[in-house]
Formats: structure tokens, C-alpha cells, sequence
């Protein structure tokens, strides 16, 4: 407690100082907290612009620029700038700013928000460089940044601070760069396919569209329990009955589970639905989807993740779940008719599992314990058990246990799952009846019965086929990231104290 009493009296002093130059910089007449700032340039911008400029060479170009100070030298002499696209570096000297302006330099702190108006030269070492004609103060900084040369290493702060760490890090500002990157690329193919990006409701009376626990809130005014979204499939497909016939959204989902460094309560999805298609256009789909991202982020679909190389150019690999299971396992799931021998036959193989789980429960828990995490090089897990996929049509093959569905897995981790989505009402109710009755026997992630969703499939829905990506997963692995904290701005974090 002494240590944290001191650490904080130290904070409390660098504080107090930059709050004495605060007022100095008033009595000067100086609005510390201003309105706005013309600025014609960013640092960028300018590398490019005079990127032929010879060493020792002045223009007699007077630019704009403003950022935050994070180098000063010399007092004040010479100031590195950072703004959003990069550095620059400030020349002040007396030969340049009156002695007014002058006072202001000196009243600087790293951190500070500056603007700066000056004349653009490149020094003699050749850096790029702005004689300063006038320095504007734009936000004076109370509190000081992480040491310079440490940077903001610690997990905990970085991720509840995530400003500072922005500012500081290089590298989280550049994970979150190629994260725009990827969803930005990703818009646009769907929009030059002819989809139509649309929104749907964060609000549900029914908590539908995937198997998974909800958070539940109250709507004062209605006096009735409402669901944060766990999916927005119901309601795109509602469209698609409605005569979109391709459709997707960007969008934010909420789920009630853990956290892990592959999961966040609410996390960003992409989902699409092209009406007349079936799954195999989907992992078409799929393929061009995450190559477009892994170019807009990296300029190749060759990657490497946590040290291991990863191929992402299509084609990609078509498995189904039981034939991968039989080829590390040696068990045929499919020679299995009854529940309780795949059940037997998935403890076997190590998965734990319930002794009244059912045929598809035991397949699919024998392929998450074996081969799940060997799916390194992107492959389509496909054939699902109809048992775990209320939602998709039964399997054109004739084995009435599965269903036309595939997972894509990359790096052991699912990026996408999609289906030949379930089009027959009277079979869709019986779905969630099942699944109702799994709720009832205590399963919190069954889906419930959304008898709306019912009615408009009674409408008539095309053959259609439906894609879900998780952005969140896909962004990690493209910008090599550790954790899914990495590439979001503002993770979900237990309060402190």
C-alpha cells in the first residue's frame, strides 16, 4: 500500500507540474483547450509530397500541421510530431518564431496536442522538417505518458487504457488500421456482387439464429424482457423472404459465455444470404472473402500465425466432419446407428460427453477433441449432424442425420459457418420444437421457438444459402495477433476494485 501511496504522490507531481505550465501558458493569454485547427497537411502526406527534396534543401512552402508532441529536444528546438499517418519533426528556433512563441515552446510536454504553421525543409541528415513561423497549443496534457522507451507494455493497462496504448504503441494502432482494412475489403466485394447491406434489430423479443446463452435486458416503457442479439440470421432471412435476394450485415452480436483469448461477450460478425444458392456457393464465397481481407491487410494471402505458415489461397480443402473423424480416429460415426454406441464410441476417443447425448452431440464432440485443433491450412469441415443444426436443410445425399452445413477452420480456430439454409416451415417447426424440448431438459443455449420466423417461411423462402464470418477470429489471425483483446478497441474487462 506504501508503494501504491508513493507511485500515486509521484503521479500527483507530474501533475501538479504540467498544471503549473497550464497556468503559465494563461497568463500568457494562451487558450490552452481551443476550437479546431486549419491543418493542409498530414506527416505522411508530406514524406510523399516531398519525397525528392535534397538534404540542406528549403522550400518556400508553408504547411499546416498538428499532432501530438512525443519527442523534445534541445528544449524545445526540435520536436517529433505524430499524428495519425505518422512523424515529423518541428524546428523551433529564434530565428524563425518571435519571442512570444518561443515562451509557448518552452511550456511544452510530451503529450501535448500542438499545431504548427511553417516552412518545409529537409535538414542536412536528411530529415524532412518544419521551420515553425507559429506553434498553437490544441491540448495541453495533464498527466504523463508511459516511459518512452518501455512504451505501455503491461496487458492489463493496455487493454482498459487502450488510448494510451494507441498512443504509444505503434503496433496497436496498426492492428487496428488492418482491421478496417479487412472489413472495408470484405464490404466491397459483397457490394460489387450485387448484396445489399442492410441493419437489423440488436433488440429481440426472441434470443434466435444461433445456439448460444443470451444477455437479457428490460425495456421500461414496452414492461417486457428483451434479448441482445446472439444473431441477426432470422431476421436477414426474413428479408430475403421479403425479396432481397442477397442481403448481408456487419454486425454486432452479444453472447452470455466466457471470456477467452478467442472470445468476447459481444463481437463482430459478417453475415450473407444469397437467395437460389446452396452451402457449395457459400464456401466459394467464403474463399474470395478472406483472400480479399488477407490482401487488403497483409497484400498476400501467405501468412503466418504464431510462428506457422498458412496458405489462404483457394481452393481450399472440402472434409466431411465424419470422414475426419474416422481418419484420426479409426472410429466410422456414420456405421454407428445408435445413440448410445456413438456416445461410447466418442468417449473413446477421449471427448467428454453426456450419457444421454445424442448421435450428432457424440460426433461432434469426438471431432472437437481430435481433430479440431490439427485444421492448421483452411479447410471446409462439411456434412454436419442435423442433431446440432436446427437451421439448415437436410443433406441431399439421403443420410437423414446430416444436414447441408460446413465450418471453415484456419489455425485450429472456425472462421465461418454456413448452411443450405432450412426453407420448409413444417420441418423448421419441428426443429425448434426439438430444440425447445432440449431447453426444457436444461440446455440454456437451445434456441427457442420463434413462431413469427415460422409464418414467413410459410410465405416462401427461396432455396437460399447463408454465411456467417466472425471478424474478430479472422482480423487475429491476419494481423498474427495473440488474443481477441488485441483487435478490438474496447474489450469487455471485469471492473476494478
Amino acid at each position: 500500500m506504501a508503494a501504491e501511496l508513493e507511485e500515486e504522490d509521484k503521479d500527483n507531481q507530474f501533475r501538479r507540474a504540467r498544471l503549473d505550465k497550464l497556468a503559465a501558458l494563461q497568463a500568457l493569454g494562451v487558450d490552452a483547450y481551443p476550437y479546431g485547427f486549419a491543418r493542409s497537411h498530414e506527416a505522411a502526406a508530406l514524406e510523399k509530397l516531398y519525397a525528392d527534396l535534397p538534404s540542406g534543401a528549403v522550400t518556400a512552402d508553408r504547411v499546416a500541421v498538428a499532432g501530438r508532441v512525443r519527442a523534445n529536444r534541445n528544449s524545445g528546438m526540435f520536436i517529433d510530431l505524430h499524428d495519425m499517418s505518422g512523424k515529423i519533426q518541428i524546428f523551433s528556433h529564434k530565428d524563425f518564431l518571435p519571442a512570444d512563441q518561443l515562451a509557448i515552446v518552452k511550456l511544452l510536454d510530451l503529450g501535448d496536442l500542438i499545431g504548427v504553421e511553417g516552412i518545409v525543409r529537409r535538414t542536412p541528415r536528411g530529415e524532412l522538417t518544419i521551420n515553425a513561423e507559429r506553434v498553437t497549443v490544441l491540448a495541453k496534457a495533464l498527466l504523463p505518458l508511459p516511459e518512452k522507451f518501455h512504451g505501455l507494455a503491461d496487458l492489463e493497462t493496455r487493454y482498459r487504457q487502450r488510448y494510451l496504448d494507441l498512443i504509444v504503441n505503434p503496433e496497436s494502432r496498426e492492428t487496428l488500421r488492418r482491421r478496417s482494412r479487412i472489413i472495408g475489403a470484405m464490404r466491397r466485394l459483397l457490394l460489387e456482387r450485387g448484396y445489399l447491406e442492410v441493419e437489423t434489430p440488436m433488440l429481440h423479443t426472441i434470443a434466435g439464429g444461433a445456439t448460444a446463452k443470451p444477455f437479457i435486458t428490460h425495456h421500461n416503457a414496452l414492461d417486457i424482457d428483451l434479448y441482445l442479439r446472439i444473431a441477426p440470421e432470422l431476421h436477414l432471412k426474413r428479408l430475403v423472404v421479403g425479396g432481397f435476394d442477397k442481403v448481408f450485415e456487419i454486425n454486432r452480436c452479444f453472447r452470455n459465455e466466457g471470456l477467452s483469448p478467442r472470445h468476447n461477450p459481444e463481437f463482430t460478425s459478417l453475415e450473407l444470404y444469397a437467395a437460389y444458392a446452396d452451402y457449395t456457393d457459400m464456401m466459394a464465397i467464403t474463399e474470395e472473402l478472406v483472400a480479399a481481407a488477407a490482401t487488403a491487410s497483409g497484400g498476400t494471402t501467405q501468412i503466418t500465425y504464431g510462428g506457422k505458415a498458412i496458405d489462404l489461397t483457394p481452393p481450399w480443402p472440402r472434409r466431411s466432419m465424419a470422414e475426419l473423424v474416422a481418419e484420426k480416429t479409426g472410429v466410422d460415426f456414420l456405421a454407428i446407428g445408435d445413440a448410445k454406441a456413438a456416445v461410447a464410441a466418442a468417449r473413446g476417443t477421449g471427448a467428454e460427453i453426456g450419457g444421454n447425448a445424442s448421435w450428432g452431440h457424440a460426433l461432434e464432440a469426438a471431432f472437437a477433441h481430435r481433430v479440431e485443433a490439427t485444421l492448421i491450412q483452411p479447410t471446409h469441415v462439411t456434412d454436419f449432424p442435423r442433431d446440432i443444426s436446427p437451421l439448415a436443410k437436410a443433406h441431399r445425399g439421403g443420410d437423414k442425420r446430416l444436414v447441408e452445413r460446413f465450418e471453415t477452420y484456419v489455425n485450429g480456430w472456425e472462421i465461418a459457418n454456413a448452411f443450405s439454409e432450412l426453407t420448409d416451415p413444417r420441418d423448421q417447426l419441428a426443429r425448434f420444437a426439438a430444440q425447445m424440448e432440449a431447453r426444457a431438459g436444461g440446455d440454456e443455449e437451445a434456441q427457442m421457438l420463434d413462431a413469427d420466423y415460422v409464418t414467413a417461411l410459410e410465405y416462401g423462402l427461396p432455396p437460399t444459402g447463408g454465411l456467417g464470418i466472425g471478424i474478430d477470429r479472422l482480423v487475429m489471425i491476419l494481423t498474427d495477433s495473440p488474443s481477441i483483446r488485441d483487435v478490438i478497441a474496447f474489450p469487455t474487462m471485469r471492473p476494478k476494485g
